[in-house]
């Protein structure tokens, strides 16, 4: 009997210490510039329930984002959010993006944004700045992917470092 008890603690404690699901904050946002269409496209993708925690925190609304229930107004204030913490600048200034739409894939909320009319050869210089969720989660890392004019560049943008430069 004592044998089998030390058997299944053995057995059991492991499995007690991973139990809690470790919560990840990020977001990934690919930025592109199209020669066919000459228009940065935007992609962002970011956790459905982090966004309307967020959502309800900052403006006060219940989203049920993803759901039959969805208020109408998610668009908008999904915009409203992107447009105050998620900034572009081409050459050293703030660039107007238009919000797209969105779509969901299981549990990522997926959005979709343009910079219309850019010319390739004049970009010298693109800055985002992503503060995209850390005004309500300190370990939000907000990943961008940059390609302009064959040149790539990543960055890992967190609260304390919220901005990253592609020069070309």
């Amino acid at each position: 009997m004592k044998f089998f008890k030390k058997s299944l603690l053995l057995l059991v404690l492991p499995g007690l210490a991973f139990s809690t699901a470790h919560k990840f904050y990020v977001s990934v946002t690919n930025i592109n510039y199209s020669e066919k269409t000459e228009a940065i496209q935007i992609t962002s993708r970011v956790f459905i329930d982090d966004f309307e925690d967020v959502l309800f925190e900052r403006y006060g609304i219940d989203s049920h984002l993803a759901t039959d229930m969805e208020t109408e107004l998610a668009n908008e204030y999904i915009e409203k959010y992107f447009k105050a913490k998620f900034l572009v600048h081409i050459n050293r200034k703030q660039s107007t993006y238009t919000f797209l739409g969105k779509k969901y894939d299981n549990d990522v909320m997926i959005c979709y944004m343009e910079i219309p009319e850019v010319d390739g050869e004049r970009i010298k210089s693109i800055t985002v700045q992503n503060e995209i969720l850390t005004d309500l989660f300190e370990e939000q890392q907000n990943v961008v992917h940059l390609k302009v004019k064959g040149k790539k560049k990543s960055f890992v943008l967190i609260k304390e470092n919220n901005k990253g430069m592609l020069n070309l």
